[in-house]
């Protein structure tokens, strides 16, 4: 019969017609070797022609799986593997019951009928529609106590199919609740590759929740060594993998002081200045969540690893890359007062000018860097570089962006420069440079963010506000002098001043208050990532205009004054 299969099998489709009548026949026979016939039939067709089959084709396969002899259930789950490559076969398989019966198999005592069964099972878990049955067929228990096997095919399946359940929170609060994070947790310790490389990947979608992390935390105290033991000396592959499961950990505080107490940091040193991208990128990664904590900023940086991270802004083409290293240098400057001027003797801004003058630069990268300025700019030992270096020239067109957090960013970071002009005599003359030019200077978004009939983002206004009150306050002739003779500026801000004073109802105040919603991107982003900069973001829609009207009044109070 296989004889004839395999001599057949270019030119007949078996799972339809005459053939497949024939196959069906032997299937529902009362002889177990016909049967038998039947199942290593279908498991050699399959194994070359895996198409999207009927409901016709699987029902003797699927007959055949409930069959009391072993080797009839082990060629039969053979051939549903086989078939569940192709993603119409896999909805099909759990729709017509195929679950059930595969979780019997996986119960057996059989080796054999447990890879088979197992493999299955991870080749249906990879549709988003099979996870949720699979998850509620009871499946969940005997894939966590396979993972346990002896046999270390077995325990790839079932660590594989765990895996490929953990890519929903839901999915993952269910594999918690069967048991499976210690069963993960002692994988780590296998010396087969591949389970490390599926137990540290379930592991890593697991520290993507809270509460898996808190689990993690509270159960599981050798975790952190045993990926940085991978992170030192296991497959690449792997590596890159335990370092992301790190990056993952450190969203939570207590495992970004953990990693580094646990000699993280000297793993990760030597993986950033390799040349293999995926390492890098995971590397920097997991840095970039090691620096949100404050007290791990002298650790960071005593480890020599601040030229490294400064080379890379401009030594890696990798926009990842990029990224992960500026938003850690971000989050080093921001936690703390400290002198931050081995930063700036390192090379960062020039590093930084670089990057945002070059024609090639995405606006993710762009969005990045500008963030980091606008932190930078804000410390006292930095804020001089960011002037010196001709980023006011780089700004001014940015704050004209399609893109609204880059173009708030670039707006503060001149604010945040225009605060300085009481002080420094350098910072009036830049920005008289650039009232006018490039692409219109900053008078020409002054205006724009300030008109009352546009419906402009009420923090772009209140940045604008701000900026025009640090102008006045300069006591630069030149500067106050361009601020008083704009045709607009003071003229909208006394508008703004004044709305407070319209009755409701009053159309001139849609134009005021017709915002999308008040940024609110304070503390860890969603990753966890880094601390987002800026402070005007936790005030509600009555807060942010009832600032934007006291502002306008003092800069109408301010002008007053001026005035007489």
């Amino acid at each position: 019969m296989v004889t004839y299969l395999n001599d057949s099998r270019p030119t007949v489709n078996f799972y339809d017609g005459e053939p497949l009548k024939a196959l069906a026949t032997l299937s529902y026979s009362d002889i177990s070797h016909l049967q038998l016939s039947a199942a290593t039939a279908f498991s050699e067709i399959s194994e070359v022609d895996a198409r999207p089959v009927s409901r016709e084709a699987l029902e003797p396969v699927l007959y055949l799986l409930q069959s009391p002899h072993i080797d009839v259930q082990h060629a039969a789950s053979a051939a549903l593997g086989n078939l569940a490559v192709n993603m119409e076969n896999k909805l099909l398989i759990v729709r017509m019951g195929g679950l059930e019966p595969l979780i019997r198999q996986m119960l057996s005592p059989n080796v054999d009928a447990q890879i088979n069964s197992v493999g299955c099972i991870t080749n249906l878990a990879t549709a988003e529609e099979n996870k949720m049955r699979i998850a509620k067929s009871g499946a969940l228990l005997p894939l966590t106590r396979l993972a346990r096997s002896r046999d270390v095919r077995v325990q790839r399946n079932a660590a594989g199919a765990l895996l490929n359940m953990t890519h929903s929170a839901e999915h993952r609060q269910q594999l918690i609740g069967a048991g499976a994070v210690p069963v993960l947790v002692d994988l780590l310790s296998s010396e087969d590759p591949e389970l490390q490389y599926y137990a540290t990947t379930a592991l890593s979608n697991i520290a993507v929740d809270e509460s898996g992390r808190r689990l993690l935390r509270e159960t599981q105290p050798t975790l952190v060594s045993a990926l940085i033991r991978f992170v030192e000396t296991s497959t690449i592959k792997v590596q890159c993998q335990a370092i992301l499961t790190l990056r993952n950990l450190a969203s939570d505080d207590e495992y970004q002081l953990q990693i580094i107490e646990a000699g993280g940091l000297d793993s990760l040193l030597p993986l950033l200045q390799t040349e293999f991208d995926p390492l890098v990128i995971s590397a920097s990664a997991c840095l970039r969540n090691l620096s949100i904590h404050p007290d791990n900023e002298r650790p960071i940086l005593d480890s020599g690893i601040l030229p490294c991270l400064v080379n890379l802004i401009t030594g890696s083409g990798n926009e990842e890359v990029q990224c992960h290293v500026i938003s850690a240098l971000r989050n080093l400057v921001a936690n703390n007062d400290a002198d931050k001027t081995p930063f700036a003797d390192a090379g960062l801004f020039d590093h930084i000018k670089s990057v945002l003058t070059s024609p090639g630069t995405s606006d993710v990268v762009v969005g990045e860097m500008v963030a980091a300025l606008s932190v930078f700019v804000l410390d006292e030992s930095l804020w001089p570089f960011v002037l010196s270096g001709g980023f006011l020239e780089l700004l001014v067109p940015l704050a004209r962006s399609h893109i609204s957090e880059l173009q708030y960013n670039a707006c503060a970071t001149i604010s945040s420069l225009a605060s300085k002009a009481n002080d420094s005599s350098d910072v009036c003359s830049r920005l008289v440079q650039v009232w006018d030019k490039p692409d219109g200077g900053m008078q020409s978004y002054l205006a724009t963010f300030l008109a009352v009939d546009e419906g402009m983002d009420p923090l772009l206004r209140s940045v604008a506000i701000w900026t025009v009150m640090m102008l006045l306050e300069s006591e630069s002739p030149e500067l106050v002098q361009l601020v008083l003779a704009h045709p607009s500026i003071i003229k909208n801000i006394d508008k703004i001043a004044q709305m407070s004073a319209l009755p409701e109802g009053d159309p001139r105040l849609s134009a005021y208050t017709s915002d999308g919603g008040v940024r609110t991107s304070r503390g860890f982003d969603s990753e966890g990532y880094g601390v987002e900069d800026g402070d005007l973001g936790d005030d509600n829609d009555d807060d942010i205009y009832q600032r934007l009207e006291s502002m306008a009044q003092d800069v109408v109070a301010l002008v007053n004054n001026l005035d007489r």
